[in-house]
């Protein structure tokens, strides 16, 4: 029996416009017509402009912070923006709601570290189905183990395949002086998987950290010596662990040349001003999140952006006809 609606319909919020634009484009349908802000009191809302009973809906919203017309929004308004979408669809009486959230906010949180700390990945995740999601479709979760919180079916791209035909393009010629390096040990088991689909070998960098967004490097683990690195992990915050990473690769190691890729941008705080400093020639970067700066900037930072949308737009396409998404990583 066929679950999912009659047609395709996409809605986003505000966090992340363009690329649910441009996953639009790639299944050759518009965007839905759809109204989302806040009120002068702070309140968020959300107006649906077309009929979706009976749609296969799917909202593209990352739970990140934003700016539109020159206003910024947190990852809290990005949530509610979702929420409340999700919500008028259901009210709407739309056929299927799937959940698009390329980057899933407050995953770093998925358990207890100390007593009394919250697990506010699952509480996110249970808001979400409360408020009426049928499906969710993210990218690379911080920890896979976050789709156990969902009571609903999740389906959790891989965006290793992107970085893999950037870098398989970059290194043709010179394969065998090239090898991947995770940043820190628990990043160990992404990059190993990583490194085996570019068929390179795996370094790892020793760290200590000390204290939240800070971090000691200590060594390195593999023969970096002489050779250009790739750094590969999930997510850049402040970019502190990244950056004193590529330290200890050419400082410590000897690398010839450092290059980064991570899935989410996320770029808070000093982020931009230590990669702009830093010894990393380019970092990668997918388009989860939308860039926090011009192109100016981000070409000081030496940011380049890869597109995810051709994945999702498939993965689209691939729910609605009920076929599977697991074979896009074959």
């Amino acid at each position: 029996m066929i679950a999912h609606g009659k047609d395709i319909k996409v809605f986003t919020g505000n966090s992340n416009p363009k690329l649910a634009q441009n996953i639009c484009q790639e299944l050759g349908i518009p965007l839905g017509d759809s109204e989302v802000g806040a009120f002068s009191d702070g309140e968020n809302f959300a107006s649906i402009y077309e009929t979706v009973r009976g749609s296969d809906v799917f909202v593209v919203q990352s739970t990140c912070s934003f700016r539109k017309d020159d206003k910024s929004g947190s990852v809290n308004d990005a949530l509610m923006e979702l929420l409340i979408m999700i919500d008028a669809l259901r009210r709407a009486s739309a056929g299927r709601i799937t959940a698009v959230v390329p980057y899933f906010g407050y995953a770093r949180q998925d358990r207890k570290t100390k007593p009394r700390d919250p697990i506010s990945a699952k509480l996110v995740a249970n808001l979400i189905t409360t408020a009426g999601a049928d499906r969710v479709l993210t990218m690379d979760l911080h920890a896979n183990q976050i789709q156990g919180f969902f009571d609903i079916p999740v389906d959790n791209l891989l965006g290793s395949p992107i970085f893999v035909d950037h870098f398989i393009e970059k290194y043709a010629s010179c394969h065998d002086d090239t090898m991947v390096v995770s940043p820190d040990v628990g990043s160990v088991a992404r990059a190993r998987a990583f490194a085996q689909k570019l068929n390179m070998p795996l370094a790892i960098v020793d760290k200590r950290r000390q204290k939240a967004n800070q971090c000691e490097v200590m060594n390195v683990i593999g023969d970096v010596e002489g050779k250009e690195c790739i750094l590969f992990d999930d997510m850049v915050d402040t970019a502190g662990s990244l950056c004193n990473a590529a330290k200890a690769i050419v400082e410590v190691g000897g690398a010839k040349k450092v290059y980064a890729c991570a899935s989410h941008g996320v770029l808070s705080g000093p982020a931009l001003e230590r990669l702009a400093a830093s010894s990393i020639e380019e970092l990668a970067l997918l388009d989860t999140i939308p860039a926090p700066a011009g192109e100016e900037e981000l070409a000081k930072s030496r940011i380049k952006y890869l597109t995810v949308a051709p994945m999702f737009a498939e993965a689209i396409e691939r729910t609605y006809q009920e076929i599977s998404i697991a074979k896009l990583f074959n």
